[in-house]
């Protein structure tokens, strides 16, 4: 059964070629995309794949997972940080270290994921504000608005976004 949030009256019309993400599912949906998504952090290629997946939540920009034979896993560093999402499982959390630079708790995965998203088991996702560049087919990722969310918002991708001001209720 699919539990859409009813989208606020200033929902963003999309445009042809564009998404909404009042039309994305509740609970989400994970598609695969054969987009070039790239992410860099001090000077550094950390991932690079045609291989992500997105995974997409009614109000929420795509959050884009790696498969870990695309990232440089050297470069992460497990934390303690865990969070729970109601509908993945369990996540756990990696510094992002290169060199001197560390980037707290830049990036995630779901080791276990719960019964339905099992294909982002192996995969990696990156807060795009926590790297110096996040890209979909080279134009840069913006993050999705508030701290918690790891969703990018690129210019196919209309709103408005849970985690902008006033959102909270969403």
């Amino acid at each position: 059964m699919s539990m859409h949030r009813p989208a606020p009256a200033e929902r963003v019309v999309p445009a042809p070629g564009q998404e909404s993400v009042w039309d994305y599912p509740r609970p989400p949906r994970v598609d695969a995309s054969d987009r070039l998504v790239r992410i860099e952090f001090g000077g550094q290629l950390v991932a690079e794949s045609r291989h992500a997946l997105r995974v997409l939540e009614t109000a929420g920009a795509p959050v884009w997972y790696l498969p870990a034979g695309d990232v440089r896993l050297d470069l992460l560093v497990p934390t303690d940080r865990r969070t729970i999402c109601e509908w993945k499982g369990f996540a756990r959390y990696f510094d992002l270290r290169v060199g001197d630079r560390v980037s707290p708790a830049a990036a995630w995965s779901y080791p276990d994921p719960k019964a339905g998203y099992g294909a982002i088991r192996d995969h990696v996702a990156f807060y795009a504000a926590r790297v110096d560049l996040a890209t979909v087919d080279g134009e840069r990722a913006r993050p999705q608005p508030g701290n918690f969310y790891g969703g990018w918002v690129t210019s196919d991708v209309v709103g408005p976004f849970k985690g902008e001001p006033g959102t909270e209720a969403w």
